[in-house]
């Protein structure tokens, strides 16, 4: 199997995350992207020129959600990715909710906190941040409710939900994602960053 990817991409993360929690040998293929012929590289594979793409016995598979979902089934990760319907139902549900709500809220401040200045030249747009923090709280409430009472996303253990959802805020820190009076998210997210998983695939900060 081959991954395009790129190890700044939160949404590359979620599924170097799960390799490295499953131990699987992917071959992996970086694409810059700031180079146009890398760029152009990836179209070919992903028609919506983004990463990561799964490639697999002449397969294309994009979104990273669903590249989680296959390899954990392809692996037979039962743990991570149960095959109970209400219970797998339930890891859906949050990854949904992470692809939906939680890391586009995100996404806007990573842009315009992090992104913009490197590749337009422009400043931050106050309106923008205002709206992406609004959003932010919005969801992180969503998520401190539901860990006051639990240790991971959904059921009793690590699963694919808890991936996607902590990999967009690897970038906390450094585009002041507001979530740090969130006690029961900051301590799952504690959680999530002692896994050897999340340690081993920090990425160098290139600039």
């Amino acid at each position: 199997m081959r991954l395009y990817h790129n190890p700044l991409s939160s949404n590359a993360r979620r599924v170097l995350l799960l390799a490295r929690q499953l131990d699987l040998k992917l071959e992996e293929v970086m694409i810059d992207l700031g180079d146009e012929g890398e760029r152009q590289r990836l179209r070919e594979v992903n028609i919506c020129g983004k990463v990561p793409v799964l490639e697999d016995e002449g397969m294309l598979l994009w979104e990273s959600c669903a590249i989680m979902q296959y390899l954990a089934d392809k692996a037979g990760a039962e743990a991570l990715y149960p095959k109970a319907l209400k219970a797998r139902a339930d890891v859906n549900r949050w990854m949904f909710f992470a692809a939906q709500h939680f890391s586009p809220a995100i996404g806007i401040l990573t842009w315009e906190n992090l992104w913009k200045k490197f590749v337009t030249g422009q400043d931050a747009d106050p309106v923008e941040i205002a709206k992406g923090e609004a959003f932010v709280h919005e969801h992180a409430h969503v998520l401190n409710q539901h860990l006051a009472q639990r240790q991971w996303i959904s059921g009793e253990r690590l699963t694919l939900a808890d991936f996607a959802l902590a990999a967009p805020l690897m970038y906390v820190n450094r585009v002041k994602i507001p979530v740090e009076q969130y006690t029961h998210l900051q301590a799952w997210f504690a959680r999530m960053q002692q896994l050897p998983a999340w340690q081993q695939t920090e990425a160098p900060w290139p600039f």
